[in-house]
């Protein structure tokens, strides 16, 4: 198999892209753990923050990933020109900003019903829907930017985004999921 500009798709190839990165990666997860952890009494708490986080962080991460995929395709292509007004490139990003609006109020609302159902409610369901929408809608800016940032990187530095884009998106929404969560926490309690 032939990859873009003529270099061999290879497990060495692959490998020498992405193990910097995950190495790299690997040490900021820890870090975003650790950030975790310092909010420990906040989430135990309110009941219903401490089920928004996994969801939070891993439904941003599946909005990067769906993007960086849709845009590493549309380099293979040769239809992304990473300009500011490149229709591809824009509608993606809205479509992506679009349902995190669509999908985090869902997520609050459930993680509210859990909550209620073991008898643990603490915080009014409007409040859930406010701190689930705020931070789904700044991870979805954040995904939007790192996928954006990290596929043109990739392209520079001559590495296919396959390699690279969707582990550096799915890192970077744990890392912001915990900061923006506790962002909207603190405007709305």
């Amino acid at each position: 198999m032939q990859a873009t500009g003529g270099s061999y798709w290879s497990f060495r190839s692959i490998s020498r892209a992405t193990l910097p990165t995950l190495l790299l990666l690997t040490a900021v997860a820890v870090g975003s753990g650790l950030l975790l952890g310092t909010f420990e009494a906040v989430l135990y708490r309110y009941p219903s923050l401490l089920i928004l986080v996994p969801v939070t962080i891993g439904t941003a991460g599946n909005l990067g990933s769906l993007l960086a995929s849709r845009l590493s395709t549309a380099f293979h292509l040769g239809t992304l020109s990473f300009r500011l007004r490149d229709e591809q490139l824009g509608g993606h990003a809205l479509a992506t900003i679009g349902l995190a609006l669509t999908l985090f109020p869902l997520v609050g609302a459930g993680a509210w019903v859990l909550a209620l159902v073991t008898g643990r409610v603490v915080l009014p369901l409007w409040r859930v829907l406010a701190i689930s929408t705020m931070s789904g809608a700044g991870l979805a800016l954040v995904a939007v930017i790192a996928t954006v940032i990290t596929t043109y990187g990739a392209y520079r530095a001559g590495l296919d985004p396959d390699d690279v884009v969707i582990p550096v998106v799915t890192v970077t929404a744990d890392v912001f999921g915990v900061i923006m969560l506790f962002l909207a926490v603190a405007a709305f309690t």
